[in-house]
């Protein structure tokens, strides 16, 4: 397992108005194949030409759709598990694994072809305790398979947003997979310095934190992935809870 650690772009420490603060344990629970809309959307035509690493980094917001199809995947990268821990503690806060294929089920579900979402899997909703704000280094370890096509420079950029304010660009690096392999990588992260400003504003507007993860083959986009995030977990149960108690 190689591990990466990611450059953060230039915006590494964000304030922003409010107030309140809170540290529970950290969790997580993810919702895959949701819908998403987003305000502000980009102007020309996202699949009308090649993406390049340039024209993401220059991006002022989140995207309002996905930047390329999910037939522009034609290395076959299948992402097959994701694990983030703490690396100060060593706690795990959020795992998942793909699921078994069909014929290696019991039970397998039952598909309707015509209800299948052409973006399936391509996002994923997380919710955290408040504490997860100030955990300053995380890493992600990534399960990933490929194809019968060799990759080049396979290169990950992530933009984070709250709003419409950049909070952080990470930008990986994989480097060479050889084709039908199954690779295992570690991607560090180190998060940028918040105010308890900032955090308050991002547990009190839950889903309002968003990510796209760009994925490039020889500087032409090949995937891309959307993601958003809650820091409220456990306050929602908890405040539930003071209330049936009065």
């Amino acid at each position: 397992m190689s591990t990466l650690h990611g450059s953060v772009g230039s915006h590494t420490s964000v304030g922003l108005p409010t107030s309140s603060d809170s540290s529970d344990l950290p969790s997580a629970i993810s919702t895959s194949d949701k819908k998403q809309e987003h305000s502000e959307p980009i102007s020309d035509s996202p699949i009308a030409r090649n993406i390049t690493p340039e024209d993401v980094l220059k991006l002022k917001q989140i995207t309002n759709s996905y930047l390329c199809a999910p037939d522009a995947n034609i290395y076959d990268i299948d992402f097959t598990r994701f694990c983030i821990r703490d690396l100060e503690s060593g706690t795990v806060l959020f795992e998942i694994a793909k699921p078994l294929p069909p014929e290696l089920c019991d039970n397998p579900p039952e598909t309707d072809v015509n209800d299948l979402d052409p973006n399936a899997g391509r996002f994923v909703r997380y919710q955290f305790t408040p504490h997860f704000l100030k955990l300053r280094t995380v890493g992600a370890t990534v399960e990933f398979v490929v194809g019968e096509k060799p990759v080049n420079n396979f290169r990950m950029i992530e933009r984070h947003f709250f709003r419409d304010r950049l909070l952080k660009t990470f930008d990986f690096e994989f480097g060479f997979c050889i084709p039908h392999s199954k690779n295992t990588v570690e991607h560090i992260y180190d998060f940028p310095a918040l105010s308890s400003e900032a955090m308050d504003e991002m547990i009190n507007h839950p889903f309002e934190t968003r990510s796209d993860s760009f994925y490039f083959v020889e500087n032409r986009l090949i995937m891309h992935n959307k993601a958003d995030y809650a820091y409220n977990g456990g306050t929602i149960q908890n405040n539930t809870h003071n209330e049936d108690s009065k």
